[in-house]
């Protein structure tokens, strides 16, 4: 958003702050709902809303739909989008958009000051909570931020009806891009180094007249982590599989470094298919990919696929391998024991999510379970997206 903002600052037509901010808020609004708006398209947009072109919303409306439709569907989903923003009309239709994936972000078609804050790219209290939050002082509603806290604590086998499936699966897309913003900062501050590098200090001094003014310091090469996510997508894990698979999107798409694979009884690649930016596409193309879903579960066949396969590949040095599964498996335990100490030598660390853990009373009996948790470095709940937000952490000190 901030960049966004940046870039609406043109050089000959420049709209006022106000209408900066605003024109802010909705390039971040296309780009959530998966329209290609880059820096050009905003500047050019800013001299749009500074020329006589402005004074005609329906003159306005047509400029920004050729500057920002590169695909035959976005126009009629621009138009929505637009009236929504814009004009304040269409609501419950612009509110189905994000009920099909199409649109992450719950906060889009907000007006008055939540809106401003979020087109002038302020900061939130929480990655989890949403429009209205703030001091209880009695001068707003926080009916929004109570609902986002009801929503990440509740356990997604509960969730009601599709447009609570969208926002959960739209606060699980924020929480996966704020994870991502986070392990890019902590990698930033551990490339500056420590040591000084003499020489290079040497030759910066020259255009000072031997002053060393600009010092310079030796630093290893950052190597970013790297997530390998695995999901169970099996028939005991099908009231959880629709949700995981949304967060796995969100996953491909916020780390370049991720690859992600679907597993029941055979094994499937799917991060092609999970870096589409589109929901809807990525989905096709998913099923196609991982035929099967929703059948019988053999985790050691599938790890040790992984591992024949792909682990070469994948798997570096500093990277974490999070597995999504109840720990159900059909097959013998010594094979998932040999597949997870095979893959204990490779990776830095396991993380076993089992959104069975937030049951009342579970205890990992399972065998699958139990040959698997001696080479498991973290084993988590997965049963809502708080437990998902708790994982952001364990990550950052990896």
């Amino acid at each position: 958003m901030t960049a966004a903002l940046s870039l609406v600052q043109g050089d000959g037509f420049e709209p006022g702050a106000s209408m900066r901010r605003r024109l802010a808020g909705f390039v971040n609004t296309l780009r959530g709902a998966g329209f290609a708006v880059g820096h050009a398209e905003t500047a050019d947009a800013a001299r749009l809303l500074a020329s006589p072109v402005a004074d005609r919303p329906e003159s306005l409306r047509a400029a920004l739909s050729a500057l920002f439709c590169s695909r035959q569907g976005d126009i009629a989903r621009f138009d929505e989008l637009f009236a929504a923003f814009w004009r304040g009309r269409g609501m419950r239709q612009a509110a189905r958009i994000s009920a099909s994936g199409r649109s992450p972000s719950p906060r889009r078609f907000e007006t008055g000051p939540a809106a401003e804050n979020s087109a002038m790219g302020l900061p939130e209290a929480s990655p989890l909570k949403g429009p209205g939050d703030g001091p209880a002082d009695g001068r707003g509603r926080r009916g929004g931020a109570s609902a986002h806290e009801a929503l990440a604590t509740k356990d997604l086998r509960k969730l009601g009806g599709p447009q609570e499936m969208a926002a959960a699966i739209a606060l699980a897309e924020r929480l996966a891009r704020r994870m991502r913003a986070r392990l890019t900062r902590r990698d930033r501050l551990r490339a500056r180094g420590r040591r000084l590098d003499l020489r290079a200090t040497i030759r910066r001094s020259i255009g000072h007249g031997g002053e060393p003014f600009d010092l310079a310091f030796r630093r290893r090469k950052p190597k970013p982590l790297r997530l390998v996510v695995l999901l169970d997508a099996s028939g005991s894990m099908e009231l959880y599989t629709s949700f995981f698979v949304r967060f796995l999107h969100a996953i491909s798409l916020s780390f370049r470094q991720s690859e992600a694979f679907l597993f029941h009884t055979r094994l499937a690649h799917v991060s092609s298919a999970l870096r589409e930016r589109d929901p809807t596409r990525a989905l096709d193309r998913l099923a196609l990919m991982a035929q099967g879903i929703g059948g019988g579960t053999k985790i050691g066949e599938s790890l040790a696929a992984f591992n024949r396969w792909h682990a070469r590949r994948v798997i570096h040095s500093r990277t974490c391998v999070m597995i999504l599964s109840d720990g159900y498996d059909t097959g013998e335990p010594a094979l998932l024991d040999a597949a997870m100490r095979a893959i204990r030598r490779r990776c830095r660390r396991i993380v076993w999510l089992n959104p069975l853990v937030g049951w009342e009373g579970y205890e990992p009996s399972a065998r699958g379970m139990q040959a698997a948790l001696p080479h498991v470095d973290l084993f988590a709940s997965a049963h809502n997206i708080d437990s998902l937000a708790a994982l952001e952490q364990y990550l950052a000190r990896i």
